[in-house]
């Protein structure tokens, strides 16, 4: 019997707002909670498997980053786009009073308040992508049209690939 998966706020607030999305559970590895572990973990694409990080500007406080598994945020592209000249990731220790989720298990979805939301453009090059579900271990299928909608998300050109 297949192992019932337990709805995070993340999916609630999908449920509320009528968005059809899949809850994807798979195997965490606490020493290695990197993009790259999740979409091997899942079997997809590095491109489609997104992460969500969090940046303090100078001039508007809180932004969220949400950019391919094999990108970096571009912190002069991030600033630009959000309006600050400046930003920066913000320290590991404020990510859950900040937003209430924990590193590994930062969605773009419910966070504490509404911040204002980046979504890298390449999203668009894709029929669905996996953000976190809110908790280590549990992604969120979802189309990007849908995810930018459910946001109020700007797709912005705001990160560049990782050297390998």
């Amino acid at each position: 019997m297949a192992k019932k998966i337990d709805k995070t706020n993340a999916a609630r607030l999908l449920d509320r707002a009528k968005i059809e999305y899949s809850l994807i559970p798979y195997e965490v590895d606490e020493n290695d909670l990197a993009a790259q572990h999740v979409a091997e973990s899942l079997g997809e694409d590095i491109r489609t498997v997104f992460k969500t990080l969090v940046l303090s500007g100078d001039r508007n406080g809180y932004l969220v980053c949400v950019v391919p598994g094999n990108h970096e945020v571009d912190l002069k592209r991030a600033a630009k786009v959000s309006g600050n000249k400046k930003v920066e990731m913000i320290p590991m220790k404020e990510l859950l009073p900040t937003t209430g989720y924990i590193r590994g298990g930062c969605s773009p979805i419910g966070m504490k308040k509404r911040f204002p939301t980046f979504i890298h453009s390449t999203c668009t090059e894709h029929e669905f992508i996996y953000i976190s579900a809110g908790v280590r271990g549990l992604q969120i299928r979802i189309r990007p049209a849908d995810l930018v909608a459910t946001t109020e998300a700007t797709i912005a050109d705001i990160s560049s690939p990782m050297d390998k």
